[in-house]
């Protein structure tokens, strides 16, 4: 009798940890695989942990936001990953995708990546900067560049962007999220190089570099070595050996991009040109990171 017992218990607790395995399968698969109604899911998640402990209820709160993610375009390709809200490295906005310019095309949207140091610093500058401003120079004897700001999507001159002209404008409490950050270099548009001609300002990338970029993409693997070696010494020909550095626009007079003109408020010029941003240039030439910083760089 007691066996009977026993097996009876046993049967009816197997029977009630597979009814409760599928009943909290029922909100983590959403949450783990996703699809329609996750955000429901995750909802009904969150109010289960109001009855657990502090640790429990910490749990579930991790696990619901790791539902939402956000997506980065590099320019060659796209990633996601997990949005925790607070989070140190999300920057809280997306950046605006780049179509207009033919450098990216083949570079992408982060082109710098030889220095493991500053390659992310150097990088940061191309969200708001075309490549050719640092990387075309003027020919000797010709009239410096014009800049302007280039619209990402249309490759056309377009007005300076609001985003950057109100950032001296206090913050507002009951401002849209959309709005809670400042977003620097996060203006739809592009500082670019250009020059009048015939009265009209144009830009030094026109639609025949896109075309050639654009040419090269569809054809290369037609192409053999040497073709394409002289393909990209074409698409390149405007480019200096050397780009324009630091210290050209970082200083306090003279500055290679004329901030004010392109709509830099007073506050964000002075930070732009600031003695601290000048000094950490002009002294630090070498950027020296702990060895067990460095990717690849530790123990074995």
């Amino acid at each position: 009798m007691v066996k009977l017992i026993k097996k009876v218990i046993f049967k009816l607790y197997v029977v009630a940890l597979m009814g409760f395995t599928v009943w909290y399968g029922t909100f983590m698969f959403p949450l783990i695989f996703g699809f329609t109604g996750k955000e429901e899911a995750a909802a009904s998640l969150r109010e289960m942990g109001k009855a657990g402990t502090e640790e429990e209820r910490m749990f579930v709160k991790l696990i619901a936001e790791q539902t939402r993610t956000t997506t980065t375009d590099l320019g060659y390709r796209v990633i996601e990953q997990p949005y925790i809200e607070g989070r140190f490295h999300h920057i809280g906005f997306q950046i605006d995708q780049d179509v207009a310019s033919p450098c990216i095309r083949c570079h992408g949207n982060a082109p710098h990546d030889k220095s493991i140091e500053v390659r992310s610093f150097l990088n940061m500058h191309a969200f708001y900067l075309a490549c050719e401003s640092c990387h075309i120079l003027p020919e000797k004897g010709k009239p410096d560049w014009q800049f302007k700001w280039l619209d990402k999507k249309t490759g056309q001159a377009v007005a300076n962007p609001q985003k950057l002209v109100n950032i001296d404008i206090p913050h507002q409490q009951d401002s849209d999220e959309k709005d809670k950050y400042i977003t620097y270099g996060n203006y739809g548009a592009k500082i670019a190089p250009g020059f009048m001609e015939n009265g009209t300002f144009r830009f030094i990338s026109t639609e025949k570099e896109m075309e050639s970029v654009l040419n090269y993409i569809n054809n290369q693997d037609l192409l053999g070595t040497a073709q394409q070696s002289q393909m990209k010494k074409v698409i390149h020909r405007k480019v200096g050996n050397k780009p324009v550095q630091c210290t050209a626009c970082h200083k306090e007079k003279g500055t290679y991009l004329p901030f004010a003109e392109l709509g830099y408020p007073p506050r964000r010029l002075e930070e732009l040109t600031s003695t601290s941003v000048v000094g950490m240039i002009q002294k630090y030439k070498k950027f020296w990171i702990p060895s067990f910083l460095s990717p690849g760089k530790g123990r074995k």
